[in-house]
C-alpha cells in the first residue's frame, strides 16, 4: 500500500435555515488552517416527511464478464532509466511535472500496456530501489492480494519503510507478512477488539456525530459560519475511542489534542511520499533527502501511547494470553486506531460527501426517503437490520469506495517466477521483483464497469449490481471476501463499511439535500489511510 501525493478535491458545505447559514469546510492542509469556499451552497433541515416525489430511478448498471480468450505472452514494456537520474525524473513527473494520474496515463499510452516497468517515489535518497512493475487494470491488480505469490513484508508504505522509532521500536502488524508468526497473533487481537465491542459502535457513532452537528450549529449561531474539518476530526477520534475502549478523550489528560498529535506523527512517517504544496526544490530537500527525525515527535507520540495504555486494559490482558507483550499490543492498537481507522475516516468521509453532493437533489431525496422509512420501520432506531433495508444507501457507499478508494497504492514482492495477465497480454514476473498497483485505475476499469469514470449511485443495487462487488478492492481484497489470519485484508473491513454507512444515515436523517463546492489542495490528509 502507499499514499496519494497530488492535490485532491475537498468539500465545502453550507446548510441554510430560515435565519442563518452554516458554512462547513471539509478542507484541511498540513497545518491547522482551514480554507473556506467562495461559493456557498444549501442543505435544508429535514422536515417531518419528504413531499417531493423523486423521479423514477434508472435501472442499475450491469456489465457482462469478458469472455476468455487466448492471450499472447509479451515482455513487460518500460524501463527504469539511467541509475539515479531515472528515478529522480520519474519522481518529479509524479509529483510536479505531470501529477499522479497523468504520470500513469502517459506511460500506459507510451507503452500501449497497463502493465509496465517504472520507478515509484520516493527513490533516492530515501529508498535505494524504486523499481517496480506497475499493474493498472482490474485483471492484473488482484495478484497483489495473493500471498502465495507475493510477499508483504515491510511494504505498507511502498519502496521504503519509516523508522520503527515512530512505533515504539516495533514492526507494526501492517508491515508484517502473513508468514511471520506474530502476524496471526496481532490480527487475532484486533479481531478480538472488534468482536468484543461490536455492540458499542452504533451508539458511539450516534453520540459523537450528534455532538458534531450540535457543535456546528452552536458555532453558526455565534459566528454565522463554522469549519467542518476540526469538528469532524474530533468527532471521529472521539467515536473510535468510545467504540473501542469506552473512553471519551476530552475527559482524559489527552483532551482534544488527539487529532493534531496524530497528524504530526503521520507526517513523519509518510513525508517521503507526500506533496505539501511547497516549492518543488524546498519540498524535495525537506522530505526526500533524509527522513524527518523521530525525536521531534517523541513526546507527542508518548501522549497518545499513554492514553491508549490507560484505556485498553481489557485488550492488553487478552494480548498477554496470546503471547504478545502489553507494550507491543498497545503500539499496535494505537497504530490501528490512529493511522488506519482515524486516517480512513479523515479522508474517506469528505470524499464520500463530495460524490454524494455532486450527484444532486434527486439522489438526496431518494436517500432521505429510504433512510427515514427504514428507521421508522425499526422503531425509530438505527440498527443493523434497518440499514439492511437501505439498498440505495449501501450502494452509494460501495460506489464511493469504488470510484475513489482510500487505499490507492498497493505493493507486493514476487515470491517466485509466475505469469500475470492483463486484459490484453500475459507477462512473466521474476522472483524478487516489486509489483505495484494503482487501485483507482483497477476499480475504474472500463472493461469491467460501464460509465466507469462516473459516480453511479445505484450501481450495486440488485443481483447484477451485487455481482460487481468482487471488483471493489479498497480493503486490500475483494469486497466479497473476508479478512483472515492468513491474508492481508483489512481487519476492520466490515467496521469501515459500517461507519461509512452510518455517516450517510446520520446526514440524511437530518437534512433533505446539500450542494458542494470542490477546491484543490495538497494531500497530506489523503495520505492518512487504513489497511492491515
Amino acid at each position: 500500500m502507499a499514499f496519494a501525493s497530488l492535490p485532491f478535491s475537498s468539500v465545502h458545505l453550507q446548510f441554510d435555515s430560515p435565519n442563518r447559514s452554516l458554512l462547513l469546510s471539509t478542507t484541511t492542509t498540513t497545518t491547522t488552517t482551514t480554507r473556506l469556499s467562495t461559493r456557498r451552497v444549501v442543505v435544508r433541515p429535514i422536515r417531518a416527511s419528504v413531499s417531493e416525489k423523486p423521479p423514477v430511478p434508472a435501472p442499475p448498471v450491469t456489465v457482462s464478464e469478458p469472455e476468455e480468450t487466448k492471450l499472447p505472452l509479451k515482455k513487460i514494456p518500460g524501463n527504469y532509466g539511467v541509475p539515479f537520474v531515472g528515478p529522480i525524473k520519474d519522481r518529479l513527473d509524479y509529483f510536479y511535472n505531470k501529477g499522479r494520474d497523468e504520470f500513469f496515463k502517459s506511460k500506459i499510452q507510451k507503452y500501449q500496456s497497463t502493465v509496465f516497468r517504472t520507478n515509484m517515489p520516493p527513490g533516492p535518497f530515501i529508498a535505494p530501489n524504486p523499481k517496480v512493475v506497475a499493474l493498472l487494470d482490474s485483471k492484473s491488480f488482484p495478484v497483489l492480494f495473493d500471498v502465495s505469490k507475493v510477499e508483504k513484508k515491510d511494504l505498507f508504505t511502498g519502496t521504503y519503510m519509516p523508522s520503527t522509532e515512530l512505533t515504539g521500536g516495533y514492526r507494526i502488524l501492517s508491515y508484517l507478512d502473513p508468514s511471520e508468526p506474530k502476524h496471526a497473533k496481532l490480527k487475532r487481537l484486533l479481531f478480538f477488539l472488534l468482536k468484543s465491542r461490536r455492540d458499542k459502535v452504533i451508539p458511539a457513532f450516534e453520540a459523537s456525530y450528534a455532538e458534531l452537528f450540535e457543535t456546528l450549529e452552536k458555532q453558526l449561531a455565534e459566528k454565522g459560519k463554522t469549519s467542518f474539518p476540526a469538528a469532524n476530526d474530533q468527532a471521529g477520534f472521539n467515536f473510535l475511542a468510545r467504540a473501542f475502549f469506552g473512553k471519551n478523550p476530552p475527559d482524559t489528560k489527552l483532551g482534544v489534542d488527539g487529532p493534531s498529535l496524530i497528524s504530526k506523527w503521520v507526517l513523519f512517517q509518510l513525508g517521503p511520499v507526500l506533496s505539501l504544496g511547497l516549492p518543488k526544490y524546498v519540498e524535495e530537500l525537506l522530505l526526500r533527502t533524509f527522513p524527518l527525525p523521530p525525536s521531534l515527535v517523541k513526546k507527542d507520540y508518548q501522549r497518545l501511547y499513554d492514553f491508549f495504555y490507560e484505556s485498553s486494559g481489557f485488550v492488553l490482558d487478552e494480548a498477554e494470553k496470546l503471547g504478545i507483550s502489553r507494550e507491543e499490543a498497545c503500539h499496535n492498537l494505537l497504530f490501528a486506531t490512529c493511522f488506519n481507522s482515524f486516517g480512513g475516516m479523515k479522508i474517506f468521509f469528505p470524499n464520500l460527501l463530495k460524490w454524494i453532493g455532486r450527484a444532486g437533489v434527486k439522489l438526496h431525496t431518494e436517500l432521505a426517503m429510504e433512510i427515514r422509512s427504514a428507521i421508522r420501520s425499526n422503531g425509530g432506531k438505527i440498527t443493523m437490520a434497518a440499514m439492511e433495508q437501505m439498498p440505495l444507501m449501501k450502494s452509494v457507499v460501495y460506489e464511493g469506495f469504488r470510484i475513489e478508494p482510500p487505499v490507492p497504492l498497493q505493493y507486493g514482492k514476487a515470491k517466485k517466477d509466475f505469469l500475470i495477465e492483463s486484459h490484453d497480454a500475459v507477462f512473466e514476473v521474476k522472483e524478487g521483483e516489486m509489483l505495484f498497483g494503482f487501485q483507482p485505475f483497477a476499480t475504474k476499469d472500463p472493461k469491467i464497469f460501464e460509465r466507469s469514470e462516473e459516480f453511479v449511485p445505484d450501481r450495486f443495487v440488485g443481483a447484477d449490481g451485487e455481482r460487481l462487488l468482487k471488483h471493489v478492492l479498497w480493503s486490500n481484497g475483494p469486497e466479497t471476501e473476508q479478512p483472515k489470519l492468513g491474508n492481508k485484508q483489512c481487519v476492520g473491513k466490515d467496521f469501515v463499511v459500517l461507519m461509512s454507512r452510518l455517516l450517510v444515515v446520520e446526514l440524511f436523517r437530518r437534512y433533505d439535500s446539500f450542494d458542494i463546492e470542490v477546491v484543490n489542495l495538497t494531500d497530506f490528509d489523503k495520505a492518512m489511510l487504513w489497511q492491515i
